[in-house]
């Protein structure tokens, strides 16, 4: 899901089925004629949005609130539950000029091709009512360089990592959150050292100590300010100490039999999920309304949440509007709306996305959290100093989320059996495909 892909906040974090996605494509917009679905009728405003996975600006029943508090207005969401199928659609409707909503939503990892390729389409948000409450560098990753705004932040994704007290007790390793987080502090190795321990102590062989090894590259790079690009948009990722250590730890992991290989939101992960396969994962915030659901209700109280080696974050997303919409400026301000720190607050408190406003991150509701799934695990303390240690630059490139994906499928050769430097060049071969 990369709110990433897959959230690269892979955010592919929705059961919405397959027909709505592919409906997605196949023109399920309310024009394919240059308009954008929405438009003003009898006095009454309809606005479109088209969204992905679990934002919570659907799910949490603000827009019926918005409604309820604007009675002229009707807002019509479109969600698509994966976000991969749902970005291919908006190029391809971005490209044509038409079929587009009103709304549409952003992941970080799309973030740097759309502004460096397609920010004409979008309005400019820059001036828009209280937009100076975001994080600093929220904001950069969708702004050109005029100074141009594409769109406003709805979350970040500050890491954790999630894992089942039950499995690490029968496994002879700590329980207690403190504990667990001091036994991998500092260092993601540390973390790779505990599965070792893990599996030595494990009786239960049909049980792996992590999910994926993809999952733990993901989460070593993102601590990093520059990750695949340079500041001058250049690839460095062949030479980029970050990206090797990170592949060959992940690597090691998968060699040393630590993984389920089960890569977070492809098939097999959701079920992996509700049959206890593996008893951890690293988890950005806006991950847990996943796991929450399916792992289930059976599974409630097992999971808790310890502090990530060393902070990183991992997805977020943004709402942007049509320069074309004929209900630009009343769209501007449901988004306004929909970002305002009170209202990223109270998707927090229902759903666990993370505030990606810093007026948000201090109040109460959001500093005193709790998830009751996860063992009461105190989780605006957790992911509020996760937030804290993200780096205040983050540096994106315009092929990030296809690189991301494209180095996933490269460990998973190597969890298949596939010599690790053969599985790097092929990794390579497909990212200079993927970019040109």
């Amino acid at each position: 899901m990369s709110r990433a892909h897959k959230l690269l906040r892979t955010r592919v974090v929705s059961a919405v089925s397959t027909v709505a996605a592919l409906g997605l494509v196949a023109g399920c917009s309310g024009s394919d004629s240059g308009g954008t679905g929405g438009g003003v009728k009898d006095g009454k405003v309809t606005i479109t949005m088209g969204l992905f996975g679990v934002m919570g600006i659907k799910e949490t029943g603000l827009l019926d609130r918005y409604m309820k508090e604007n009675p002229d207005v009707t807002v019509k969401a479109e969600v698509a539950g994966d976000e991969q199928t749902y970005y291919t659609a908006l190029q391809t409707r971005l490209a044509a000029g038409s079929g587009l909503k009103d709304i549409q939503g952003i992941e970080i990892a799309r973030a740097k091709e759309l502004v460096d390729t397609q920010a004409d389409k979008f309005t400019d948000m820059s001036k828009v009512e209280g937009v100076d409450h975001f994080l600093p560098w929220k904001l950069s990753q969708v702004t050109t360089p005029d100074k141009k705004v594409i769109g406003l932040g709805t979350d970040i994704g500050p890491m954790a990592v999630c894992y089942r007290k039950d499995l690490f007790e029968q496994a002879g390793l700590p329980t207690d959150r403190e504990e667990v987080a001091k036994l991998w502090e500092g260092d993601w190795a540390k973390y790779v050292e505990v599965g070792k321990q893990f599996k030595a102590g494990n009786k239960n062989k049909k049980v792996a100590f992590m999910d994926a090894s993809s999952g733990l590259f993901n989460a070593t790079i993102y601590g990093n300010s520059e990750q695949f690009y340079d500041k001058d948009g250049e690839l460095v990722y062949q030479d980029s100490p970050v990206i090797k250590d990170a592949w060959d730890l992940a690597v090691e992991a998968g060699r040393a039999g630590l993984s389920a290989k089960l890569p977070q939101f492809q098939p097999g992960w959701d079920p992996g999920l509700a049959n206890s396969t593996f008893a951890s994962t690293v988890c950005p915030a806006w991950m847990l309304a996943h796991i929450s659901e399916k792992a289930g209700p059976a599974n409630k109280g097992k999971w808790d949440i310890a502090k990530a080696p060393k902070g990183a974050n991992w997805g977020g997303t943004f709402l942007g509007v049509m320069e074309n919409s004929p209900v630009k400026e009343e769209a501007k301000k449901l988004v306004a709306w929909l970002t305002a720190p009170e209202q990223q607050a109270y998707i927090f408190g229902k759903l666990g996305n993370f505030p990606s406003s810093q007026e948000a991150l201090s109040k109460p509701e959001v500093t005193g959290a709790k998830h009751e799934y996860f063992s009461d695990a105190p989780t605006g303390e957790i992911f509020g100093a996760a937030a804290q240690d993200i780096p205040n630059e983050q540096v994106l490139g315009r092929k990030d989320g296809a690189i991301k994906d494209i180095f996933s499928q490269g460990l998973q050769l190597v969890d298949k059996g596939t010599e690790p430097g053969k599985a790097w060049d092929t990794t390579d071969e497909r990212i200079k495909k993927a970019v040109g």
